[in-house]
């Protein structure tokens, strides 16, 4: 169902309509922090999210597909017969919470690296998909927010989270996105 909203919103964005949806399920209607990833012929073509869990997960989905559609900077917005054709990949994620460099798992845990005005986050796939190791994915979410990559060693705040990720059945990418 999630997929078919993240679908449905961005073709209303592109189509110049608004759109509503009646609350799902009660389910659907818990606060998530959610990250709505599209691709386009298999290569990224946006990613946007909301990490922590300020709207319901089926608004919260509606809403990172239209921004991931329309907002990321990295590309143009997409068009209407573009957004019939894309691939679409939903990340839900639990709490953030602080976790110890020697605590993080690659493949269970996405990361939020921040210090000052400066944050990074990465998806948990990220590492998997880039066969990264747990310093290398500490070291790529430091540069991620702009920050020297050996940050995360001194005093940068560390926080983990896990995700559910699901997406298009045959969704399938060429090389992964660093950025999503």
């Amino acid at each position: 169902m999630l997929l078919q909203i993240a679908h449905q919103a961005i073709i209303a964005l592109v189509d110049g309509r608004n759109i509503s949806f009646p609350i799902p399920s009660t389910h659907l209607a818990e606060p998530r922090g959610v990250f709505t990833t599209l691709y386009s012929h298999g290569k990224l073509r946006g990613c946007v999210g909301l990490p922590v869990a300020t709207l319901p997960v089926f608004k919260a989905v509606a809403e990172t597909a239209q921004a991931a559609a329309s907002e990321d900077p990295r590309f143009t917005p997409v068009s209407l017969p573009e957004a019939r054709t894309l691939r679409i990949t939903i990340s839900i994620l639990s709490p953030l919470s602080s976790i110890m460099p020697s605590e993080v798992q690659i493949g269970r845990h996405g990361l939020v690296i921040s210090d000052r005005s400066r944050h990074g986050l990465l998806l948990p796939q990220v590492p998997v998909e880039h066969g990264w190791d747990r310093d290398t994915f500490l070291e790529q979410t430091c540069l991620k927010a702009g920050l020297p990559p050996g940050a995360w060693r001194t005093g940068a705040h560390i926080e983990g989270f896990t995700a559910e990720v699901f997406g298009d059945s045959d969704f399938q990418t060429e090389g992964s996105p660093l950025n999503e």
